[in-house]
């Protein structure tokens, strides 16, 4: 890397370059850019992971020169799919830490478990890389808390990959009730539900040859290899994932909160149980969450993993009420009601978000990175800094240990910290594998 490219790709610019609402989506794509390349490397490549290659391959004046992942399965399939994108092969490796190494790499988007998230981010900071990274951005509060502080440490950008945060329908959403279209708003309702299948009771087998057990366990104590576990499943295991609310309800629980205008909760209580199938899954299948915050306003996340029930014919959403209305958005547009039920606004989103099915890219997922590369080139203000992401991503984590207890808990209004309860602030964080604990 030259010392010029090096220089540029390292300096961020404070000034803020914004986009209009009213911009389409091939305006969005076509903003000029520097003359420098971005190159990524996308670590985590079995599912989401596909929908950031192809969203960074939207984005333009980017590059994958690597991709990484511990089933030697999907490594030589995405060097393939980059290299019919771009026109070049990308180097394939197994163990993240050799992307690190490399001087050449500017930015990694982390797809892996969650367990992973925060630790990548963290050591790619370090290694001075900017960052993306999938929701949740930390398996704990603690380690949301250490990432927060390397960002600020070493001066990297980090977004959180919550994409709606960048859709135009949303913005608009956020700006009316700004603007007193629903008055005062005081209470957010965010719902997710699906129709998941029972993953069984789980046998414990040979690891896979296709599959680095020890290295895709990082940083997690060490658990035996068990039939029902990768890849999808480790989501409902407390070792490596961090339930539905985090899978899922962070989205929509983070809109609530733009929307509110609001960072730490006072109170926290949560309700539910796995109830639809008795099998090895340790969360819940149903769950109601309700965080309290100081001037009298409320979030509640209501989740249903195996019965898929919609409300206003969506199986996500969130409904913002307010003193003169309320307005349900999704990652499809939004819909403004005053107090008697009637539209007084609606708007379209300006591109097809893939609202259930993640592994698609979806015009959101695009638009999100586009301005990560944007915040990159040009200082433009990131839609999920990790800062802001982490708020969000604490209220998922809290309701989980409400409801793990059994109990409402407090919490300082200034930092989100459990208070007069050690038992419940224990779950603060984590115990670590000897030699992968993450530091500053």
């Amino acid at each position: 890397m030259t010392k010029s490219r090096r220089a540029f790709i390292k300096k961020t610019a404070l000034s803020t370059v914004g986009l209009t609402v009213g911009m389409s989506a091939a305006n969005y794509a076509n903003i000029p850019s520097a003359n420098d390349r971005i190159n990524f490397a996308v670590i985590g490549i079995n599912s989401r992971g596909k929908a950031l290659i192809s969203s960074i391959s939207d984005v333009r004046n980017t590059a994958i020169t690597a991709v990484c992942d511990v089933d030697s399965r999907v490594v030589e399939a995405a060097q393939a799919n980059v290299e019919k994108r771009s026109g070049k092969k990308p180097m394939g490796y197994k163990d993240f830490r050799k992307i690190l190494e490399d001087p050449n790499i500017d930015a990694i988007a982390i797809a892996s478990p969650d367990h992973w998230h925060a630790p990548m981010a963290i050591m790619g900071a370090k290694a001075g890389k900017h960052i993306y990274v999938e929701k949740p951005c930390c398996h704990n509060p603690g380690e949301g808390e250490l990432l927060v502080a390397v960002q600020k440490k070493y001066d990297r950008l980090v977004q959180m990959g919550n994409q709606q945060r960048s859709g135009l329908a949303s913005k608009q959403a956020i700006m009316d009730i700004r603007y007193g279209l629903i008055g005062d708003v005081y209470h957010g309702k965010a719902w997710y539900g699906s129709n998941r299948k029972s993953i069984g009771k789980g046998q414990e087998v040979a690891v896979p040859e296709w599959l680095d057990w020890e290295l895709w366990q990082g940083p997690a104590p060490r658990r035996a290899y068990r039939d029902n576990y990768v890849h999808y499943n480790w989501h409902w295991f407390w070792n490596w994932g961090t339930g539905e609310i985090n899978n899922n309800g962070t989205h929509e629980i983070d809109i609530c909160r733009w929307a509110l205008d609001v960072d730490y909760p006072t109170r926290v209580s949560s309700n539910g149980g796995r109830f639809h199938f008795e099998d090895d899954w340790e969360f819940y299948d149903t769950q109601v969450a309700n965080f309290e915050f100081e001037g009298s306003k409320m979030i509640t996340w209501e989740g249903r993993s195996c019965n898929g029930h919609k409300f206003f014919d969506r199986g996500r959403g969130v409904t913002i009420h307010g003193t003169k209305g309320t307005i349900m958005m999704d990652r499809g547009g939004y819909f403004a009601y005053d107090l008697d039920g009637n539209v007084i606004k609606e708007m379209t989103e300006a591109t097809d978000s893939g609202t259930m099915d993640l592994v698609g890219a979806g015009g959101l997922t695009t638009f999100h990175m586009n301005n990560f590369c944007n915040g990159i080139r040009q200082g433009e203000t990131l839609a999920a800094p990790v800062d802001d992401g982490y708020k969000s991503n604490l209220l998922p984590h809290l309701g989980n240990i409400s409801q793990h207890h059994g109990r409402t808990l407090d919490i300082n209004p200034l930092n989100g910290h459990i208070v007069g309860d050690s038992e419940a602030a224990s779950m603060w964080t984590r115990d670590y594998e000897y030699g992968w604990e993450p530091t500053i």
